[in-house]
């Protein structure tokens, strides 16, 4: 009896954190959806939007979008491999690896949430004020091959939920490599780090080849979730040592060096 009292009294806290976690991440999960639908912009000025960041990859001259799909139109295989990428490459990803850090690597699981509620945060503000309609919805000549080929993204995200003009900037890149780099630097294992490192290029791939997103949405993506994860760490160090001025972070970041120890 007694034996079963303290157990259940030790496994309380345990039953505690992860009711508070799946409570605040599913509050996130659901603002993010709805203030995405709520902050939608209007077509018009989505497309005037979308033609200020083509005309200024043209000016970059990485105005690729049509002729790097062409590539991938010609063969089905390729358009269901990129498809399978940009469906699968993100949500369940970030779900199964997002679940393993939370019980097995906790520091790094605060560490990366945390950086995902920023950039996430920051991203939210930005399709509000520049709403940005993706490749699919302008006159760029691409398909819209989630839409034509697949409908299993619609069952991920369903359309109701999504809002339409937030190609700028590409959390779907952005947070992919913030998963990655949580995994690469939260394991030892050469398979899971040889995954780690691909996926975020091969999205990077997928969400332009799928004419979801441009070039450039890529690159802001990847900022943003990079200035996420610096904010995540300042704010981190800060709370392990509360008495340094802001530039002393130490050259350490709690949850940021989580590898378990090496196999016998």
């Amino acid at each position: 009896m007694a034996t079963g009292s303290l157990a259940a009294a030790a496994a309380r806290p345990a039953v505690r954190a992860v009711a508070a976690e799946a409570v605040l991440i599913t509050f996130a999960i659901l603002a993010y959806f709805g203030v995405r639908g709520l902050t939608e912009g209007s077509a018009a000025v989505a497309a005037a939007n979308a033609q200020r960041v083509l005309e200024l990859e043209r000016a970059l001259s990485i105005a690729w979008e049509p002729r790097l799909q062409e590539l991938v139109l010609v063969s089905h295989a390729l358009v269901t491999l990129v498809n399978w990428v940009y469906i699968w490459g993100h949500w369940p990803v970030i779900a199964v690896v997002g679940l393993w850090l939370f019980f097995f690597r906790r520091p790094a699981y605060l560490l990366y949430r945390n950086a995902f509620l920023i950039s996430g945060g920051v991203g939210l503000a930005i399709f509000a004020l520049f709403p940005v309609a993706p490749p699919r919805l302008v006159d760029l000549a691409v398909v819209d091959t989630v839409t034509q080929y697949s409908r299993a993204y619609r069952v991920l995200q369903p359309p109701a939920f999504v809002n339409q003009y937030a190609a700028m900037p590409s959390l779907h890149l952005g947070w992919d490599l913030l998963i990655c780099m949580a995994l690469f630097r939260s394991t030892r294992c050469w398979l899971a780090r040889a995954f780690a490192v691909s996926l975020p290029p091969a999205m990077y791939a997928a969400i332009v080849l799928t004419a979801n997103h441009y070039i450039l949405d890529g690159l802001a993506g990847v900022g943003l979730a990079l200035v996420g994860l610096a904010v995540a760490r300042w704010l981190a160090s800060r709370k392990a040592h509360p008495g340094t001025g802001a530039l002393a972070a130490p050259s350490r970041y709690p949850g940021d060096d989580a590898l378990p120890p090496p196999s016998p």
